[in-house]
This record gives structure tokens, C-alpha cells and sequence, in this order.
């Protein structure tokens, strides 16, 4: 029964860290475009490296 007095406070405490938290990544726009990432990755170019025969020539 005594362990109870620990682990509320506790849980209370992670519990309001984690909601502080949230609201924190809200207020700083971590949620505003959600679908902008998704597509991106979809039809953004692709960033594969310059194959050698496409570089220039040294002189």
C-alpha cells in the first residue's frame, strides 16, 4: 500500500511531462503538413550519385 504514495506521483508526473511535451510539438508546427512528407518521398528526384562517366574532365 505504501508503494502506491511512490508510483501516483510518478505517473502523474511522467504523464504531464509527456503532455507538455505534445503540446510543445504542437505549438512549434511539428504537426502542420503531414502529407508533405509522404509525397516527397513519392516524387521528389532522386538524389542517386552521378555515375563517373558523367563527370567532367580534369585539365
Amino acid at each position: 500500500m505504501m508503494d502506491y504514495f511512490y508510483l501516483i506521483p510518478i505517473a502523474i508526473g511522467i504523464g504531464l511531462t509527456a503532455l507538455a511535451a505534445f503540446m510543445w510539438s504542437l505549438k512549434s508546427g511539428q504537426y502542420d503538413d503531414l502529407d508533405g512528407a509522404a509525397e516527397r518521398v513519392l516524387f521528389e528526384e532522386s538524389d542517386a550519385p552521378i555515375p563517373p562517366t558523367a563527370w567532367p574532365k580534369r585539365q
